[in-house]
């Protein structure tokens, strides 16, 4: 019997040891898919559609992230909002543009910003805020991506390239 109690004793430390070591955190990646379709209140008709990836960081304070789109006409912002599907919000995280990128005009296709935010990068009515709260918010589906576009004459929301409010949108889920 002491042998096999010998035996036994590196299992039972691994098995110690791996129970007491924190859970790592993991990457959270969400896929978007941006549609014109998707556009609340009223679905717009517009060749235009994008992508866009946003990865948090394992340790939750930051988010990297890839807005791509093609087919766009006068692509002036990109950014996240909070409402759920079917509701508009206030925008919360500006993505398009920043660090000196400015408006496209003309039809653009490709990566229209890249980049990574984190809770500084917070306006309205999240500034402040944890970047916790906005994670737990994308979550739960309630916040989308919206790129706007304008050709820069009134009216305004004449057609495709022309939709100040937002174009192609993208629910976060």
């Amino acid at each position: 019997m002491p042998m096999l109690n010998r035996a036994l004793l590196p299992l039972a430390v691994a098995a110690l040891a791996l129970t007491a070591l924190p859970a790592l955190a993991a990457e959270v990646t969400y896929a978007v898919a941006l549609t014109g379709q998707a556009n609340v209140p009223d679905p717009i008709k517009t060749p235009a559609s994008g992508q866009a990836q946003l990865v948090v960081s394992a340790d939750g304070k930051s988010v990297s992230y890839m807005l791509t789109v093609k087919d766009l006409d006068n692509a002036s912002a990109g950014d996240l909002h909070l409402g759920s599907p079917g509701q508009n919000g206030p925008l919360v995280v500006q993505l398009f543009p920043v660090g000196g990128a400015s408006p496209k005009k003309g039809t653009f296709s490709g990566v229209l910003a890249q980049g990574k935010f984190d809770a500084s990068d917070l306006v309205g009515p999240m500034a402040g805020a944890s970047l916790s709260e906005l994670l737990e918010m994308m979550s739960e589906g309630n916040v989308y991506i919206n790129v706007h576009t304008s050709d820069g004459m009134d009216p305004p929301n004449s057609g495709p390239g022309d939709y100040r409010l937002g174009e192609i949108r993208g629910q976060i889920k």
